[in-house]
């Protein structure tokens, strides 16, 4: 009788250990990669002359453990371009991706841009330009 109960009770520590082994690497592998984050969502150009620079500046972050490589970055339409950073993001460093937008359409401002990346967290992100452009001509 006491060789089955330490039979039993071997077996149930050693399927108990496994279990714990197999959850913690696996725990692991989803943390393992890259991992992306912005220093904002949105950026507001507020009220901007027709034909000033359209110009801003988003700054990608990885936080990561693996490089982070963005894909691709898609304007919501042809007005908005960006220039995303082709090379890999080292784990810790950060890249900053310009988007342009034609200020020569007056009117409200309110795109999007899709930046696809490899990232564990957020494999898509979308940012966002919102402002308002005025009829009146820049000096």
């Amino acid at each position: 009788m006491k060789n089955l109960s330490l039979s039993l009770g071997l077996f149930l520590a050693a399927a108990f250990s496994m279990n714990f082994v197999s959850t913690a690497n696996s725990e692991d592998t989803a943390l393992a990669g890259a991992e992306i984050a912005l220093d904002k969502d949105v950026h507001d150009y507020g009220t901007i002359a027709k034909g000033s620079d359209g110009s801003c500046y988003f700054t990608i972050t990885n936080n990561g453990d693996a490089p982070l490589t963005i894909t691709r970055a898609k304007g919501s339409c042809g007005c908005t371009v960006p220039d995303w950073p082709r090379e890999p993001i080292a784990p810790g460093k950060s890249a900053k991706m310009k988007v342009t937008y034609d200020t020569n359409r007056p009117g409200p401002i309110n795109k999007s841009v899709t930046i696809t990346s490899n990232a564990t967290n957020a494999p898509t992100k979308i940012v966002r330009i919102k402002g308002n452009v005025t009829a009146t001509p820049a000096n």
